[in-house]
């Protein structure tokens, strides 16, 4: 499985990849905004947005991408390694498990949980 991070800490970033290669994901990290997000986010199968560290413009960009692909969205405002691990269990859990810390932010089609 292969997730996007978009917003988060540059600090962070070796952290964020450290836990994804613990759960057997494959992390993309974009801290910052760059030219053709969107395009970059078309090749993943979840999205997770750190919401406190991120452009309104940079949100509404990977939110509209992942959309147009039918692809998860998890929305949490901090942006820990304990929250992406939170995240990550939800994505590669089981379906159905709830998170008190990372809550559903759009319709996730791929595992029926929702909003």
């Amino acid at each position: 499985m292969c997730v996007a991070v978009v917003g988060g800490m540059d600090r962070l970033e070796r952290s964020y990849k450290a836990e994804a290669e613990r759960q057997g994901v494959e992390l993309r990290v974009f801290t910052k905004s760059k030219a053709g997000l969107g395009t970059r986010l078309k090749a993943v199968d979840a999205v997770v947005i750190f919401t406190g560290k991120m452009s309104h413009r940079m949100k509404n960009e990977a939110v509209n991408a992942a959309k147009s692909k039918n692809i998860p969205v998890i929305m949490a405002h901090s942006c820990g390694v304990c929250t992406l691990r939170e995240c990550l269990d939800r994505l590669v859990g089981q379906p159905g498990e709830e998170c008190a810390r990372c809550p559903v932010a759009a319709k996730v089609p791929a595992t029926g949980l929702r909003a």
